[in-house]
């Protein structure tokens, strides 16, 4: 790829989050937030914000780069002609979102053949952006623009792992997770993309979540890894189809954890 063609996608995908942030913030913390339950049991929610937000970005991509295909989680897939993807989750934590909390982000991606190429994280409520692929990685927000570094290795006995549902998945999936659980320093829950993001700013060690969607996945990765981090599935293979995913901040914190995951 050309250096013209990295600086039109980073472009394109800083236009998306632009226009997704008004969209979600426009019902954000409101009583109008029209939640609808995506899941025949149990709870999977969509508000009105989630489709209106993925809509303008979908705009956006036609009026820049219209023969890009389109996987998006609330109006699935549009075939391409260049072999670029856009994966967008409009809202990443909509539990988060109705709830009120500014945990939630907007997940956007550029990804080909091999997977994502870039990504964005943005947190529209906190006015936060972390970006990362084409030789960049930075965050910028309420403390300014800032390059983007995990954190150097240490030990397991002293790392931060973050995942957003205390169950993670299955039962079998809970219980290896809490093999790494048991060895870790702190473990948060609740923070759905924006652990990600924590992870790619340095602040934490590991992210460990099942049952994920390309769409969930690509946009963190592409951050992570320009920030120097990992992520692969629980096995060490490539996670962008979704499932289950280790993140870590560093070749041997996730090298100690893949070996929890996988070992008796």
């Amino acid at each position: 790829m050309t250096n013209d063609l990295h600086t039109d996608l980073i472009d394109t995908a800083l236009a998306l989050a632009d226009a997704a942030r008004p969209a979600t913030l426009r019902h954000f913390r409101s009583l109008d937030l029209g939640v609808d339950n995506k899941a025949d049991g149990g709870f999977d929610p969509v508000t009105a914000a989630d489709k209106a937000a993925e809509r303008v970005m979908r705009d956006v991509l036609q009026g820049r780069r219209p023969e890009d295909g389109i996987l998006g989680e609330e109006y699935g897939q549009t075939i391409g002609k260049t072999g670029i993807t856009w994966v967008l989750d409009p809202i990443d934590g909509t539990r988060g979102y109705l709830s009120g909390t500014p945990t939630w982000g907007v997940l956007i991606a550029a990804s080909g053949a091999d997977g994502p190429m870039l990504g964005v994280i943005d947190q529209p409520y906190i006015g936060e952006r972390f970006l990362g692929g084409f030789g960049q990685a930075w965050v910028e927000g309420p403390l300014g623009r800032r390059e983007l570094q995990t954190r150097a290795a240490r030990p397991l006995s002293e790392a931060i792992l973050f995942t957003t549902f205390p169950e993670v998945g299955s039962n079998e999936e809970r219980l290896l997770f809490q093999r790494v659980e048991r060895e870790v320093r702190l473990t948060r829950y609740g923070c759905d993309c924006y652990a990600y993001a924590l992870l790619a700013a340095g602040q934490i060690d590991l992210v460990i979540e099942a049952g994920l969607h390309p769409y969930d996945i690509h946009a963190p990765i592409a951050v992570i890894e320009a920030a120097g981090g990992i992520v692969t599935d629980w096995q060490g293979g490539k996670a962008h189809d979704g499932g289950r995913v280790l993140a870590a901040a560093n070749p041997e914190i996730h090298a100690e954890a893949l070996k929890l995951l996988n070992n008796p």
